[in-house]
């Protein structure tokens, strides 16, 4: 996943959260926030809760890593957070979980 496409910026955190409803999935809550611009962007919020800065670091590659396999719309921001039992998951299930979550919100491209 490129820089470029990832929110930095507590107050847009905050925002998006704050005035958006989640998508729940097994161990996903997922925010979005449709806006007009030609690019989309995603943000991680993984708690101490899941566990030490290499866990949770662990956590971040792998979901980039899963992002990084399709195409997206543009016009949205997006926010996943992730539950503790994640931790018991390996990847192959946490991708399929996340693609169907995902497509549940409606932002992955259509070929």
């Amino acid at each position: 996943m490129k820089k470029i496409h990832i929110i930095k910026r507590n107050e847009d955190y905050n925002r998006i959260i704050k005035n958006n409803v989640p998508i729940k999935y097994k161990d996903y809550l997922i925010y979005i926030e449709r806006v007009k611009s030609d690019s989309y962007y995603f943000g991680f919020s993984i708690g101490k809760k899941v566990g030490n800065a290499v866990v949770r670091n662990k956590i971040k590659r792998r979901i980039k890593n899963i992002l990084d396999e399709k195409d997206y719309q543009n016009g949205f921001n997006c926010i996943i957070m992730v539950r503790k039992a994640i931790i018991e998951k390996d990847f192959q299930t946490m991708r399929k979980d996340l693609f169907v979550a995902l497509e549940k919100a409606k932002i992955i491209k259509e070929n």
